[in-house]
């Protein structure tokens, strides 16, 4: 089953979990803070997707780091970034638990996760 994670008070996961549903998508829906997500996941997620894709530089999650940690950021430090802030990835992820993982809801994750 397809699993959703995000935040529940995020405009753009909402978004995508009404769009799902619209299109009869079955899911999960996880909270990053409430829900948790494993080490492990994160991982594969970062195998998938890099960290840059991953990380989102535009929201305030991200404005609250130490500017010298911002300019640190590197493939090797962004999993315990991550862990320790989950609020700074790029949201929703779509995660099959296979090969698919996705970050965001734009047209062409829309067009990927219709041909699930």
């Amino acid at each position: 089953m397809l699993k959703v994670y995000g935040l529940k008070n995020c405009d753009t996961c909402r978004k995508a979990l009404n769009w799902l549903q619209s299109e009869n998508i079955e899911h999960q829906f996880l909270d990053i803070r409430k829900d948790g997500f494993s080490e492990s996941d994160l991982n594969r997620w970062l195998s998938v997707l890099d960290h840059e894709q991953l990380i989102n530089r535009r929201g305030t999650s991200w404005r609250k780091i130490d500017p010298s940690i911002q300019e640190s950021l590197s493939e090797v430090n962004a999993a315990s970034l991550v862990m320790s802030e989950p609020a700074l990835m790029k949201r929703p992820i779509f995660d099959d638990g296979k090969k698919l993982v996705l970050c965001g809801f734009r047209n062409e994750q829309q067009d990927i996760l219709k041909s699930l």
